[in-house]
């Protein structure tokens, strides 16, 4: 048999979109996945009886929108359809926001016309940072390594672009970049908002699968990510994949095998073969081998150098970055069978309203917040938490019997590890019905509607996703684990430590969500030293 160009452990996401390109550059490629899914954690799965929903990863936005042309998604059958509105926030006091395309501006409004006249600068400064980061997402970093420049003459051309596009802004967005990069998001919006249900709304962003205050340094570039995307052409805006996100993944795996990519589920890789100093192939959990010229790794960096890579295969520098990753994200994420539609106080309806679309936003203030993830910290979980709640089913009625709904719950603050030794699968069930509850002071009834729900602790999230400490980006998206740094400095440009080894997962640039971005980024780079020139998709 002829000797593979690539192998690719897990078919997550990115897994499958760096296959793919691979594949369309005329790559012999095989991808390994140790569930019997691909997906990762944008899969779509039966969890009770005639109820389907995205188990973990679910919802749209920041998927690129060149990953969705070149793999040809919607010809693979990927749909995608907008909420209805962007978010909807009800607060303690009966009141609420519902924000979205032609009403945002309105309903802030409705608690200060000094926030709502703010609004669209605040809005247009978003936007203008986001535009000029947009650009980069698709681009490896400047990669910083030792020696003279004039050896690395690419990586001294990249800081020059990205110097020039840095001279291009005006002055007002220069000093707004520095702000969300390094103040917290509270502070951020403190500085533009007087509204407490204003300020809740997006600094949700700033701590969606992020273990931290909105009061903590940084939290504002994480809100800053999460304005990266688009949908159907429009920045900014959410929708929801027809089917689930394992409709996402499964169109990536389509065009890989169109391209002749080999897919292989249930085949979990032990570790890394490696000889001559050089990464050659991997050995499964069966024992067989799979040999290739460079092994390209979707998983988390700290799996693949604390457990796929030989330790006397790597500098001794490498364990102690390991040692030193911050993962862990206070995600807790569960799934429930309705057998009828929230009603909530702010805004009653049995039947569909724009609201049921949006993503529905529980936790309505910055302090709110803030006692949240120092509960979280102290005792482990969030005796008031915060939760996102998304029906998809109100837009794809595939996904529940008639009359019926499924919903997502995306939980904070859950801690990574619980204190005094507890675990989290004794506790799983207990924090569950929390979450339920907390829902039902918003939405009366809403236990009474749940009919099945399935439930993933942080330690879950690891155990089945391979989300270290259950951290849905695969490590923080903190300044010292971003950009150039992510997943180490001298390494930013997809290529590991160790020769022929590739990582393509969120753990490296530009992070998590569901980009396919890192999947591109690393193609790329694989098709450049393989054929010592970059494929034309790439240019």
């Amino acid at each position: 048999m002829n000797l593979l160009d690539a192998v690719v452990i897990g078919a997550g996401h990115n897994g499958l979109t760096c296959a793919a390109y691979l594949g369309m550059a005329g790559h012999k490629v095989r991808v390994l996945e140790r569930r019997e899914i691909v997906g990762g954690a944008a899969i779509t799965e039966e969890f009770h009886p005639g109820f389907r929903n995205s188990v973990a990863a679910y919802t749209v936005s920041l998927l690129q929108p060149k990953v969705i042309r070149d793999l040809e998604l919607h010809r693979h059958g990927l749909k995608i359809v907008e909420r209805l509105a962007q978010n909807f926030l009800p607060t303690e006091d009966g009141r609420y926001l519902l924000t979205g395309e032609g009403r945002t501006q309105g309903e802030i409004a409705k608690f200060s016309t000094d926030d709502a006249a703010r609004f669209p600068d605040y809005s247009a400064e978003i936007q203008r940072v986001a535009a000029m980061l947009r650009d980069l997402v698709l681009e490896a970093p400047p990669n910083f390594v030792g020696g003279p420049v004039w050896r690395t003459p690419g990586e001294l051309i990249k800081l020059m672009k990205l110097g020039n596009r840095m001279r291009r802004l005006d002055a007002q967005t220069r000093r707004a970049l520095l702000d969300l990069f390094t103040k917290s998001a509270g502070d951020h919006l403190d500085s533009w908002f007087a509204s407490d249900p204003i300020k809740a709304l997006f600094a949700f962003d700033s701590i969606v699968g992020n273990f931290a205050s909105p009061y903590t340094p940084g939290t504002a570039y994480v809100l800053l990510h999460h304005a990266f995307g688009e949908v159907n052409g429009k920045p900014g805006v959410w929708g929801h994949a027809i089917g689930g996100m394992g409709a996402v993944s499964d169109a990536m795996a389509q065009s890989a095998a169109s391209h002749g990519v080999r897919i292989d589920t249930n085949a979990a890789v032990r570790e890394i073969v490696v000889e001559r100093g050089r990464a050659c192939g991997v050995v499964l959990a069966d024992g067989s081998a799979v040999r290739a010229r460079t092994v390209i790794a979707n998983v988390n960096p700290k799996f693949l150098f604390e457990k796929l890579v030989p330790r006397e295969a790597l500098p001794a520098w490498v364990a102690d970055r390991m040692r030193g990753w911050k993962a862990g994200s206070g995600t807790f994420r569960m799934n429930v069978a309705l057998s009828a539609l929230p009603n909530f106080s702010a805004l009653p309806s049995r039947e569909v309203g724009d609201h049921h679309t949006s993503g529905i936003i529980l936790g309505p203030t910055l302090s709110y917040m803030d006692r949240a993830y120092h509960d979280a910290a102290t005792s482990g979980w969030s005796k008031l938490p915060i939760i996102e709640m998304l029906i998809p089913s109100t837009l794809d009625d595939s996904l529940a019997p008639k009359g019926a709904h499924v919903a997502s719950l995306f939980c904070q603050h859950a801690a990574p590890k619980l204190p005094d030794g507890k675990s989290w699968d004794d506790h799983g069930e207990q924090v569950a019905d929390l979450m339920i509850d907390t829902v039902e002071k918003f939405a009366p009834g809403f236990r009474a509607s749940v009919v099945g729900r399935q439930v993933f602790s942080p330690l879950d999230l690891e155990r089945v996703f391979g989300l270290p400490n259950g951290d849905i980006f695969h490590g923080a998206l903190t300044l010292d684990q971003l950009f150039s740094a992510r997943p180490m400095l001298g390494h930013a440009d997809y290529r590991m430590p160790l020769p022929g080894l590739y990582l393509c997962g969120s753990g490296a640039h530009p992070g998590g969500g569901v980009t396919g971005a890192p999947g591109h980024n690393a193609a790329r780079a694989v098709i450049r030293d393989l054929r010592g020139r970059s494929g034309g998709l790439f240019g």
